[in-house]
């Protein structure tokens, strides 16, 4: 198990991410991870799994080109877990020079909703309550056929995603609404104080 404490895992995060819209998505997926490690039966991993979850982007701000290789060396500077530094770093499996495959259910489970958490972001955005409580399957499906909507968001990574872990898209889809509502009010008072700092 990684060494960090909850406290400075976020120290070592804000070091090298100060952007609020990177932070929420660290938090976000933070929150998905630790739902996801107590519905599949890895709830006595579940801080592990949150971890790896907020660590995920460690580098992007900083050295987006080196996403997912710059984070394995600033991990083994702070001298972190070996598996912590696999973990998030097999989320960008396929990227240049990143051969890490998912393999562990925590890494495929990350691989596969990383970037359909920040489709699913932008979909509760758009809505009225701008929430993903009142978010159902078939508003998110029809904003996912549009290549245009989100278009950072790729599909091909979140359909990989659902057939490393042997579900659909639907059902991966259906999953991560329902781990985004557990944390969605925290989430946005953690923000609504970031925010306020910048």
């Amino acid at each position: 198990m990684a060494d960090l404490t909850r406290s400075e895992a976020w120290e070592l995060l804000t070091k090298y991410n100060k952007e609020p819209f990177h932070l929420r998505h660290a938090l976000t997926v933070e929150g998905i991870m630790k739902y996801f490690a107590k519905e599949l039966g890895y709830a006595d991993e579940a801080d592990f799994w949150a971890q790896v979850g907020l660590l995920h982007d460690l580098d992007f701000e900083v050295y987006p080109a080196e996403h997912c290789l710059k984070s394995q060396e600033i991990m083994r500077e702070h001298g972190l877990d070996e598996r912590l530094i696999r973990a998030t770093a097999s989320h960008g499996y396929g990227l240049a020079q990143n051969d890490i495959e998912p393999q562990h259910q925590m890494e495929k489970v990350l691989f596969a909703i990383d970037e359909l958490s920040g489709l699913i972001g932008a979909v509760a955005i758009m809505r009225p309550s701008k929430s993903v409580m009142d978010l159902e399957l078939k508003s998110v499906k029809k904003k996912y056929k549009d290549k245009k909507f989100a278009a950072g968001c790729s599909r091909d990574v979140i359909e990989k995603g659902a057939a490393n872990l042997g579900w659909t898209v639907d059902e991966l889809i259906e999953k991560t609404i329902l781990a985004m509502r557990e944390d969605e009010a925290a989430i946005n008072e953690a923000c609504a104080t970031l925010e306020a700092k910048v």
